[in-house]
């Protein structure tokens, strides 16, 4: 069982070492960071409140395995800084519950019909779990980022409040 749980200072350690490069400092967070990330970097950002950033707890054995961030900064809450730092829980499932939870949250405890995320083009794994929780491609939406001597795409996917309902009862936990 996967619980979300508030990221505070006494995370910044663990939180810091889960990131080894720039690539996935941008990758995790685009650029509101920079690498090397700082614990005064963590301070500012605990500190925003139209932010709510999460730690990912399992709860049976107790491990902190990941970051999430329900993100309030614009017209439309936003899914953001995902991730599962620790490689053994990847591609078992564990995102979509993580989405499913912070979806949960939004849809329960606010008013808003839809919301989004940002992903990279080549995140197919990242792709493909949102979609199946009922995420949309939003057409004409891609950016561009410079990283290192790259080029990355992204674009918005976007959800509506009875597309995740539908798809949630279809799709139990």
């Amino acid at each position: 069982m996967i619980e979300l749980q508030a990221f505070e200072e006494a995370d910044f350690k663990r939180f810091i070492s889960w990131i080894q490069s720039e690539e996935e400092l941008v990758q995790f967070a685009g650029p509101a960071f920079n690498y090397p990330i700082t614990a005064e970097q963590l301070s500012t950002y605990i500190c925003d409140k139209r932010r709510k950033p999460y730690k990912i707890c399992n709860v049976e054995s107790g491990e902190i395995i990941g970051h999430c961030e329900l993100n309030f900064q614009n017209p439309v809450p936003r899914l953001s800084r995902i991730l599962i730092a620790d490689p053994s829980y990847r591609n078992k499932g564990i995102g979509q519950k993580v989405v499913r939870i912070m979806l949960d949250i939004i849809f329960s405890s606010t008013s808003y019909n839809f919301v989004d995320l940002s992903v990279f083009d080549w995140n197919e794994n990242a792709i493909t779990c949102y979609q199946r929780i009922g995420f949309k491609i939003t057409p004409d939406s891609e950016t561009q980022m410079q990283v290192g001597s790259q080029t990355w795409k992204a674009f918005s996917m976007v959800l509506s409040r009875e597309e995740y309902l539908h798809h949630a009862a279809a799709i139990p936990y």
